[in-house]
């Protein structure tokens, strides 16, 4: 009987990954992949000895951020999602009842909209993954963009909750110390399948009331365009910049050095009511426009600052970009300068 590799990664936040393998020809796939897990899936791919072929995405995913761009890049393998997924990074599009080869495995595609219009489950062997469309003891919400408790009622009672009773079940999220359930166990014990005509069930995923997710907006973003996340952004700018310390700061402007320039980015309401001694302001949105009027040296060393130590990051990347080679940031920002009770310069 073939061997099949199967890895379920969780992240601290509940989000589950599976990495999917065929030990007899070394493929693999990986559903779901979360991008602060990209390490891990790249070290058990290593130690399994096997190769990647496909990445797949259940659906658009609205509280976390998707690799498989990020990893399709990397590695030159194809993203995999239904058809009605307008994600511009997927390689091919899978509709209902298709099959995906991998390997000696077999990977079959069951369409079941609701929770977003792009929803699929797969089902390998006597195993289904379910990404949102059932959760252990729930079923994803339909409230959120894409979503029709109509659809979904139909996607569980007239497809998926018809697999053998006996299937495992493997969500994409899973808020409890389970791995896995069954469809006979959902069936018996899950809460929101107990209303089993579809009026009644409607109504209970319009009444559920739920909190949005964080980073809803950059999620949905992200995850349909493929475009970067703040978090990708500020990291890409924090590899080009060096920094420099508060001590070192505070340092020159005790001593009064004039190697460098202290340049504020915040708003000029912030600015005005508290900042380095000796800065000037810029804003983060005039950096741009103001940089040939307040800075006509190239030459200069400017060191940036913000309130957190990320914006400045960003604004020093782009004072590189426009020819300020000796740009730094300020490790840190002017709360932690505030917080190590260093001087500040204040109005009268």
């Amino acid at each position: 009987m073939m061997a099949v590799v199967f890895h379920q990664i969780a992240t601290e936040r509940g989000c589950q990954s599976y990495l999917i393998g065929c030990s007899e020809l070394r493929s693999a796939i990986i559903v779901d992949p979360e991008l602060s897990m990209q390490d891990n899936y790249l070290a058990l791919l290593n130690k399994e000895g096997l190769r990647l072929h496909y990445l797949i995405d259940t659906h658009t995913h609205a509280d976390h951020f998707s690799a498989s761009q990020t990893l399709s890049s990397q590695l030159k393998v194809p993203v995999i999602m239904h058809r009605s997924s307008p994600a511009p990074f997927v390689s091919f599009h899978v509709n209902d009842g298709e099959m995906i080869r991998l390997g000696n495995l077999k990977l079959e595609i069951m369409h079941t909209p609701g929770h977003t219009e792009d929803s699929i489950c797969i089902v390998v062997n006597d195993s289904v993954l379910t990404g949102d469309t059932l959760l252990l003891g729930g079923t994803g919400r339909s409230d959120l963009p894409g979503g029709d408790p109509s659809k979904l009622y139909h996607s569980l009672f007239n497809k998926l909750l018809l697999l053998p009773p006996d299937t495992r079940v493997y969500p994409a999220h899973i808020y409890s110390d389970k791995k896995h359930s069954t469809i006979a166990n959902e069936l018996a014990y899950n809460r929101r399948l107990q209303i089993t005509e579809q009026t009644g069930f409607i109504k209970q995923m319009n009444s559920l009331n739920l909190s949005m997710p964080d980073h809803l907006t950059e999620a949905l973003r992200t995850n349909l365009s493929g475009g970067k996340t703040v978090a990708k952004m500020i990291a890409e700018a924090a590899e080009k910049v060096p920094f420099m310390s508060l001590t070192e700061v505070a340092k020159r402007v005790n001593s009064k050095s004039a190697d460098f320039i202290l340049l504020d980015v915040r708003e000029v309401q912030a600015f005005l009511e508290g900042h380095i001694p000796g800065a000037i302001n810029i804003p983060r949105g005039q950096l741009e426009l103001k940089v040939n009027e307040l800075l006509p040296n190239p030459m200069l060393r400017i060191v940036t600052y913000c309130e957190y130590g990320k914006i400045s990051t960003l604004a020093a990347a782009t004072l590189k970009e426009l020819g300020f080679d000796r740009a730094v940031a300020l490790d840190g920002g002017f709360n932690s300068w505030q917080g190590q009770d260093y001087p500040v310069t204040k109005p009268d």
